[in-house]
């Protein structure tokens, strides 16, 4: 890989950065929404939802209808949307105005992120291309790790205008990253609508959708509820459960490395162990919850296994995806999004039905359905290989 290809994959892994700040970002901030457009907390979290909705609805779609448009104006325009939705946000007096901002990049969120991950993985040779992939994915997990608690910092400590504008500065970065550094990427062989969709003809490829919103649903049925456990049952305060969450984010960053190695050692067993890896961090969260300094090492791991969920699920689709990869990369974007919003929703009703400390019990569950399906994959390969091989032999 020259220096060339490691900045354009370094503002690829920016964009990314800033596209998870600008949907992430306001779940620190709703508070401070609330106020200034004088609705209830409930009521700002429609910008939470909303976007996730649109994300879901429209990945799909939107990557089909972008697949002969040169890929450096995709991602500038994308970009450029993202930044201006930010600016939005920081200097509109109308909510109805910042909905309508949360709805338009949503749109734009699955084609930048589905044409970042196969342009990293189009920029090196082959067998490198799942490390490619993982340094793009840094991006998102550095999101999570300081994109989200930088916004919440500012609205909290400057004002809420500067969390969003921080947003708009990471976007016109990329813009310009990108706008230098990544050469025109015209669609000399134009893929059909029909090659693209004829993925979805591929039963592999729905028991991949399937898991990975059940790897989605895995990790945040719980994680979404992770600040009021940690208060409730570990008994912390806010300072810690700040630590807590810093701690997490940053472990993510390092699990993004650690499974990455990994599934380019054997994606096989790291697909097949990953649900089994997370029971168990699960099964020690019930068991040892209650105990601080047992759950503070906890979440140091828990963290970096979090992180490993979102590349390996990726990996698995993209494996049944090759012959469009754009458009399976979308599939992974909306399905994520399934099961980003399936996962809480069912983790809350554990919650109001069981109880908060019983709240571990659906992210094993989802971790169990994980596997069955990851299972079911090998399964059917492993068929379809011995059909392959009798065949060859006839």
């Amino acid at each position: 890989m020259n220096k060339n290809h490691y900045l354009i994959i370094f503002f690829l892994a920016f964009g990314i950065f800033g596209l998870i700040t600008m949907e992430m970002g306001v779940i620190g901030v709703l508070p401070q929404v609330a106020q200034k457009f004088h609705i209830s907390t409930s009521q700002a979290g429609i910008l939470v939802s909303i976007f996730a909705f649109i994300v879901a609805l429209s990945g799909p779609f939107l990557t089909l209808l972008t697949s002969g448009i040169n890929r450096k104006v995709i991602l500038l325009t994308a970009i450029l949307v993202f930044a201006i939705s930010n600016i939005v946000y920081a200097f509109t007096t109308k909510f109805e105005v910042m909905l309508a901002f949360r709805i338009i990049p949503a749109i734009f969120h699955p084609v930048f992120l589905s044409i970042a991950l196969a342009t990293a993985a189009q920029l090196v040779p082959a067998d490198k291309s799942i490390k490619a992939v993982n340094r793009v994915f840094l991006g998102l997990s550095a999101g999570f790790a300081f994109g989200v608690p930088v916004t919440s910092y500012f609205a909290d400590k400057i004002s809420l205008e500067a969390a969003f504008l921080f947003g708009a500065v990471i976007s016109f970065i990329t813009f310009i990253g990108i706008l230098v550094w990544l050469p025109s990427m015209p669609i000399k062989d134009k893929m059909s609508f029909g090659n693209q969709l004829s993925l979805l003809r591929k039963t592999k490829v729905w028991i991949a959708n399937m898991a990975v919103v059940f790897f989605h649903a895995t990790m945040f049925a719980v994680y979404s509820y992770f600040a009021e456990y940690l208060g409730q049952i570990t008994r912390m305060n806010g300072s810690w459960i700040s630590i807590m969450l810093l701690v997490f984010g940053v472990t993510m960053i390092v699990g993004n490395f650690l499974f990455g190695n990994f599934l380019h050692k054997s994606m096989k067993k790291t697909v097949i162990l990953f649900p089994l890896l997370y029971t168990a961090i699960y099964l020690f969260v019930y068991f040892f919850g209650s105990y601080f300094l047992p759950m503070a090492f906890i979440v140091f791991i828990w963290g970096a296994v979090h992180s490993g969920g979102i590349i390996i699920s990726q990996a698995l689709l993209m494996a049944e995806s090759k012959e469009a990869p754009e458009f399976g990369n979308s599939l992974y974007v909306s399905f994520s999004n399934v099961g980003i919003a399936l996962g809480p929703l069912i983790g809350g009703w554990f919650i109001s039905h069981l109880g908060l400390h019983q709240l571990i019990w659906s992210g094993i569950m989802f971790a169990l359905l994980t596997f069955l399906s990851v299972i079911l994959i090998t399964a059917i390969s492993r068929a379809s290989h011995g059909r392959n091989a009798i065949g060859n032999q006839d």
